[in-house]
């Protein structure tokens, strides 16, 4: 089977895929999302295996508006939560709740009592939920493990002959995913970072914390993206913390005599001298568009199987930065580089 790729013209086609239980990714603000229905725990269950992707890593449900949320969440955090859908849907923002007894089977859940739900931002998107009439479940459309898709391109990269369709509706705009909101907590915890900050919820619903505590064996998550390694190409990427940094450890990997690459602000790139780099891939000028561009450059390193390292620019893990280094740590294992080999 050769996976077909749809312009959004033919989102119809998509919907009518979905509801018979075929697989179709979609576009969104942030990443490419593998769909399916949600209601159609068979379905959910091919999205685990197109993926690769552990069966106690729970699915992010992709609804059309509050109201197809209270099919399936319970009502005890509606005030909060409204406030949420309120100011930040359709955006970058999962929001998880306690979900209805029976109302969405525990492939779709991960095994729990809660469900996390998003409206994203794309308008193809939603009419394809609202021509479906079901929430569908929506993981990064990639290989579980590789880094997030944000072109249809990658997508196809990954999945091609492994689903049905892929709607294509070019470049997503974020380019990392949503902000995972966990309200079934004592204090509402932000479980993986994204686009929307812990300042601009705190903002809307008063106190809002960080989790930073690690998942353990046996332990199953509530969110995707916290328990197992994510985003990583097949090269070792190694995390630049300072600028100042990056020559000392182009002089170190060229000792070693194997091909790398350099992905970093274009400012940064124009004082480094780079000729023995293999390739070299442009952030842009700030943290936004680094952020927007982190998977792309990750994608394009991992189409090169010649590239041992990655050296990646690292940026302050506060705002948006939190988010960009979530991610980067995650891709590289937490290995950052030190002045002073171990």
């Amino acid at each position: 089977m050769k996976t077909a790729i749809l312009s959004p013209n033919n989102v119809q086609q998509a919907a009518k895929w979905l509801n018979e239980g075929k697989l179709v990714a979609f576009p969104t603000e942030t990443v490419y999302g593998l769909g399916a229905d949600a209601t159609n725990s068979q379905a959910a269950q091919s999205v685990y295996l197109a993926k690769g992707r552990p069966s106690d890593n729970p699915l992010i449900v992709h609804v059309n508006g509050p109201k197809m949320v209270w099919q399936y969440a319970d009502i005890q955090q509606k005030d909060t939560a409204m406030k949420l859908m309120d100011a930040f849907w359709p955006g970058p923002l999962t929001i998880i709740l306690p979900v209805k007894a029976g109302k969405l089977s525990k492939t779709v859940t991960g095994g729990l009592d809660t469900v996390a739900f998003r409206m994203p931002d794309n308008a193809i998107t939603l009419q394809l939920i609202s021509l479906l009439d079901k929430p569908i479940v929506g993981p990064s459309a990639n290989t579980s493990g590789k880094p997030s898709p944000t072109l249809a391109e990658h997508v196809y990269h990954d999945l091609n002959g492994k689903i049905t369709a892929i709607l294509d509706d070019g470049p997503t705009r974020v380019g990392l995913e949503s902000t995972v909101l966990d309200l079934t907590s004592e204090v509402p915890t932000i479980l993986r970072p994204g686009a929307i900050s812990l300042e601009q919820l705190r903002e809307v619903i008063g106190t809002v914390q960080s989790d930073h505590h690690q998942i353990q064996a046996g332990e199953i998550p509530k969110a995707p993206g916290m328990k197992y390694k994510h985003y990583a190409p097949q090269a070792q990427v190694i995390i630049i913390d300072s600028i100042s940094d990056f020559a000392p450890a182009i002089t170190r990997i060229e000792h070693k005599k194997v091909p790398f690459a350099v992905m970093a602000e274009q400012k940064v790139l124009d004082q480094l001298d780079l000729t023995s780099a293999q390739e070299t891939f442009s952030l842009g000028e700030s943290l936004a568009s680094a952020s927007h561009l982190l998977f792309a450059a990750l994608r394009q390193f991992d189409l090169n199987p010649q590239i041992k390292y990655i050296l990646a620019q690292g940026f302050s893990a506060s705002g948006l930065g939190a988010a960009y280094m979530n991610r980067l740590n995650k891709s590289a294992g937490n290995t950052h580089f030190k002045t002073q080999e171990d």
